[in-house]
């Protein structure tokens, strides 16, 4: 009797095995390596004309920038081929060691918790700064998804949303008073978008935002600090050699570089006019130095990577990634939105950075390690795919995308035993 063995599909070369990526993955390295190195040139504008004129080093901040860009890539590499199921392990640990930054914040002598322009917000060691608020933020991320990761089902109830709500306010009373309304305010957003995709029910969502739009209207009416933030978002020019001096002068960067800018290199509010010119207001020296279009050009890289990120979540596998790719997506793009939209007049002035293009070592690295995690699960979506599983397989998914199995009904069975 002659029998037939079924053909063996070909393994895959070494190759094309480590050619993992997907084209999504690709275009958003392309898109983060092009602003981690368009930041670093930018931040050498910003700095090195006005540490020549002080006789100081023209290549001293720049020359940090690179080691913390350098860094980074080597965590976006260690995230980018860590098993996502590291990820989950690694949140307890990651949220154990956030909170207790953030409350030697308020415990530790000036001397390592310094207080710079109002508020204190970074740990100075070795002459290095860490900023504690930038490690939360990846740390509740984790934290989230690792949550749903045990339990999917965890975001479908008021009930299973309480120890979500507890961290987050936890984390965000923490950075408001340094005093950090911006950051806190992310923090919050980030939670909230995740645990929406997560099936959260709308009410409760709801009922949350009105609480959360509530308290930070009571942080501002008795706040000095934040209520100063706020008169010079609604007229700068009131006060314009005073608490609103920032927000005016990042305004007349924009002005005086109109279209095409006034040329790289060329911008004169970096020569101590616009305060914190290579850190918060890199966007007022890029609209001033390469005008409307070089800040276009990055508003549509944000753009890009958001569209990216969804995507990535879109097509991941397990509610686990899915979640995990809406918080990471979040973070990048909602810091990125409110930098520019305080650059413009848009938003009061928070103190968020620019991803990847602000000078900022955690900053950097945390949005180095988020981008990591998207291409991680990008890859790992693509794999699952060649193997035929779908998309959204695992519950907590709100597109309406997991239906369920679907039962074998008579027509089936006799297709099946024909």
């Amino acid at each position: 009797m002659r029998v037939e063995c079924a053909p063996v599909a070909p393994r895959p070369s070494p190759r094309t095995r480590k050619s993992s990526l997907t084209k999504d993955a690709r275009v958003l390295f392309g898109l983060v390596l092009f602003l981690v190195s368009f930041g670093i040139v930018m931040i050498y504008s910003a700095t090195s004309a006005q540490a020549i004129v002080s006789g100081g080093d023209q290549f001293g901040i720049v020359s940090r920038q690179v080691l913390y860009a350098g860094l980074g890539m080597a965590l976006l590499w260690a995230f980018t081929h860590m098993e996502t199921t590291a990820l989950a392990r690694l949140a307890r640990p990651a949220m154990a060691v956030a909170v207790v930054l953030l409350i030697a914040l308020h415990v530790a002598p000036p001397t390592i918790a310094p207080t710079i322009g109002g508020a204190t917000r970074w740990i100075v060691l070795g002459g290095f700064q860490l900023q504690p608020s930038e490690v939360a933020k990846l740390a509740l991320i984790m934290w989230i998804a690792s949550m749903v990761a045990r339990d999917p089902r965890i975001t479908r109830s008021a009930d299973g949303l309480k120890p979500i709500a507890l961290v987050t306010a936890l984390l965000a009373v923490l950075i408001v008073t340094e005093p950090d309304l911006g950051t806190a305010s992310i923090v919050v957003a980030i939670a909230f978008a995740m645990v929406f995709v997560g099936g959260a029910p709308i009410k409760v969502l709801s009922a949350a935002a009105g609480v959360c739009v509530a308290l930070a209207g009571l942080m501002i009416a008795v706040s000095p600090y934040q209520q100063s933030r706020i008169v010079s978002f609604l007229n700068p020019w009131k006060d314009q050699y005073g608490g609103a001096f920032q927000a005016a002068q990042a305004q007349i960067a924009l002005g005086s570089g109109g279209v095409f800018g006034r040329g790289l290199g060329n911008g004169i509010e970096k020569y101590n006019y616009l305060p914190e010119a290579h850190t918060d207001m890199i966007g007022a020296i890029i609209g001033e130095e390469l005008g409307l279009i070089g800040l276009a050009i990055v508003i549509m890289c944000f753009v890009a990577i958001g569209v990216l990120g969804l995507r990535i979540a879109r097509t991941s596998t397990t509610a686990h990634q899915r979640i995990l790719a809406v918080g990471a997506t979040t973070m990048v793009c909602l810091q990125g939105a409110i930098n520019i939209a305080q650059v413009i007049g848009a938003f009061p002035i928070t103190g968020v950075p620019l991803p990847f293009v602000s000078y900022g070592g955690t900053n950097l690295l945390v949005s180095l390690m988020a981008i990591g995690i998207l291409i991680n699960i990008s890859k790992q979506g693509a794999h699952a795919t060649r193997r035929g599983a779908r998309p959204g397989t695992q519950s907590g998914d709100r597109s309406g995308r997991n239906r369920g199995t679907r039962q074998t009904g008579p027509r089936d069975r006799r297709r099946i035993a024909s």
